[in-house]
Parts: structure tokens; sequence; C-alpha cells
């Protein structure tokens, strides 16, 4: 992305960025927090980008050393944190960020340092980062990208700029993926209803041939999810998501259809539902579940993506969703 302008639905951040490039009042430590998917990554990249370009505008050139370099990962002044574990560990932190930041900056007025899923520091790199960001050289910038902030010390939150990305409204989303992607009208309804407000999740979803193989597979289950005895259905699911992280893309496409079972006992207006080739089967479902029973089988999808955002077992918290499923499957 060469600019600001194409990040949609962000308004009150680009201002904020925007107008601290422009007077020159930079902070030493940011923290870019939004679930994957929302942007977390193109603003830092832009950020850091525009804050090193030569033209010292409050958008990148795009065109100098400086920006050439930041567009392919070449830069020597931005520099991201890697690590080879499931967390970032203390050696981490004190070899690529505190023992480096005391280097002077190669060729730029900053050294920016950008740490991806800062949120799976450990306790004790977050109390080493915090001596660098108590006591920064005057050309240091550290930008912290998190998916949630409650892992993150409060000393750490307090002594950085915290930007939180919003969720996008529906219509700016479908918008956008038809606009920048060609994307037709009914599809990127689905994608935009599908992301739940992460236009990354929706250019997923709309772009991606595998993404709609695992639609067509979940959807295969759900058509036949009343006649199937529970077994079956637990098997079914572990097979389609053998790999794990994939099964909250799985689990947001059967909440969309029980929105959509529910939508339908509600309205019994086909034009309201996301899935309307499946009317027949959707108003048979609707038809056999009462309000509060499809209710209680949204809210047992909503606990077990919050269960597994919290690594819950994962084989015991798919097996009680589908229970309550099938516990609520008619009556």
């Amino acid at each position: 992305m060469s600019d600001f302008t194409g990040l949609i639905g962000q308004a009150d951040i680009i201002k904020h960025l925007k107008a601290a490039i422009n007077t020159g009042k930079i902070s030493h430590s940011y923290i870019f927090h939004g679930e994957e998917g929302m942007g977390k990554k193109t603003f830092a990249t832009l950020f850091a980008k525009t804050l090193q370009c030569s033209k010292k505008d409050v958008k990148p050139c795009n065109v100098c050393k400086s920006c050439v370099q930041s567009d392919s990962r070449n830069h020597p002044d931005i520099l991201w944190i890697t690590h080879e574990k499931v967390s970032i560990g203390v050696d981490d932190i004190r070899t690529q960020v505190n023992a480096d930041i005391q280097i002077m900056p190669y060729q730029s007025p900053y050294k920016i340092y950008i740490i991806d899923r800062a949120d799976k520091m450990t306790e004790s790199a977050q109390n080493a980062l915090l001596k660098t960001i108590e006591e920064p050289p005057k050309y240091g910038i550290i930008i912290l990208l998190a998916s949630s902030t409650q892992q993150l010390l409060p000393t750490i939150l307090s002594r950085c700029v915290v930007l939180s990305l919003k969720l996008i409204q529906k219509p700016l989303i479908k918008e956008y993926l038809m606009t920048h992607y060609s994307i037709p009208d009914y599809k990127a309804d689905m994608a935009a209803s599908f992301s739940g407000g992460n236009i990354g999740k929706a250019i997923r979803y709309a772009t991606s041939e595998e993404f709609e193989k695992k639609k067509e597979d979940i959807l295969h289950i759900l058509r036949y999810i009343d006649e199937m005895e529970l077994h079956e259905i637990i098997s079914g699911i572990k097979t389609i998501s053998e790999n794990k992280s994939a099964i909250d893309d799985y689990i947001d496409i059967m909440l969309l259809w029980f929105r959509d079972v529910l939508m339908l006992k509600a309205t019994n207006d086909l034009n309201l539902l996301l899935f309307k080739d499946e009317f027949q089967t959707i108003k048979k479902q609707a038809n056999l579940r009462s309000y509060d029973k499809i209710e209680n089988i949204i809210k047992s999808m909503e606990a077990a993506k919050t269960k597994l955002k919290a690594n819950v077992n994962f084989d015991i918290t798919i097996e009680l969703m589908l229970l309550k499923i099938k516990e609520n499957s008619n009556g």
C-alpha cells in the first residue's frame, strides 16, 4: 500500500499519525491494537516508511531510496523483531532491541523497531523492553503490534500511545472489495458479513479459492446436521479442520448460518438471508427450532470461540459446542 488513503475505516488513527508527523511530535513508543487481519502491520509499515522518507511529508513518496528499501523489507533502520518460539523471550528483546538501539541509525533520522505479536512477550521480556521505552535514545521508536492489550503490562501500556483499530462497517468493506478486487456484488456482500468488520478477513474470504472450499465443506455438514449422529458431526468437523488455526473460520460460517436460521424464523424474508441458495434447508431448520434454542446454539459457538482464544483444549471445546447444537436441534 502506497499511503494511508488505502486504509479504510480508520480515520482517527490516520489523523493522529499525520498530525504527529506534521508537527514532529513523534512518540518513542506506540501500540497498534486490533485482531489479526485489521491492518496493524500495514499501519506500522506505512508509519515507519513515512517517518524515514527523504521527502519529509505526511505521506511517503514511494520513490526515494528509503521508501524502496522499506517496501522490500530491506531498510537498515526499520527493524522487525523476529523469534522462533511460541513466546517472545527476554533474550530476543535484549539482543534485537536493547543492545541494537544503542547503535546510531545508519542513514535515517530514526531507528524504528516493530515487534509483531507483542502480546506474546513474556513478562521478563516486557520488563526488559520497559527499560528501553522509559529511557530511549532520541532517535529510537518502538512499535508494538498486539491482538490483545490484556497480556501487556500496565507499565508498558502507560508509556505507549495506544491506537486501537476499529471494526469497519459492512457497506464500506463491500464497496472496497468490489472497487479494489472486482468482487461480484453477492460475493462481496457475503465476505463483508463474514468478516465481522475485519477487512483482512473479508479480503481473504473473497479472494481465496481455498476458503471457498472450506465454506462448501462446512455447509455440507450444516445442511444435514439434524439427520447426523453426534459422532458423525464431530468426525466431520475434525476432518475438515485438521489445521486448528482454521477452526475460527468454520465457526464463523456456522454462526452466519444459524443467524440466517434465526432471521428467517423472525421475518420469513428470503432477501435478508446471506445463504439465499440454502433457503429451503434454512427454513426447515427454522421451523424445527424455537427462538430460545437457536439463540442457545449461537451462544454455544460464540463461547467456543472465546475458549479457543484462551487455549482451552481444542477437542473438548469443539465437542461441547456440537453437543449443544444437537441438544437444541428441535422443539
